[in-house]
């Protein structure tokens, strides 16, 4: 029995996007109105959207991450996503998920990200 939580050899820790969808730049610029409230930089720019993905009948499900587990909008930031998201036109239904896997590193930064918090 395989344990299914586990990545094969070769397959990528974050689920391509669906950078094709007409839906895709809207749906990236509403994640960019979303921000951590302790850092003055916009969630998608820190690196915390792993993966947009959107199907064909316009359902968009992210998966997202958080600088760290214990942050303190843990139980609210997938909320305030799918809020951002859910009012844009042609946008059916919108379902955002929490993984720690992998986990969030400063690398998946943006450099404007970087610039903005003084890193570079």
């Amino acid at each position: 029995m395989t344990n299914t939580n586990e990545h094969m050899e070769g397959t990528p820790l974050i689920a391509p996007s669906s950078v094709g969808h007409p839906l895709y730049e809207p749906v990236v610029e509403a994640c960019r109105s979303v921000y951590d409230p302790e850092i003055p930089v916009n969630i998608y720019e820190l690196g915390l959207i792993y993966t947009i993905d959107i199907s064909d009948q316009n359902e968009v499900k992210v998966i997202m991450s958080l600088t760290a587990p214990g942050c303190p909008v843990a139980g609210e930031m997938p909320g305030w996503v799918a809020e951002a998201i859910e009012p844009l036109a042609g946008v059916k239904q919108v379902d955002v998920e929490l993984t720690w896997e992998p986990p969030w590193g400063m690398e998946m930064m943006s450099d404007e990200a970087r610039l903005e918090l003084g890193f570079m």
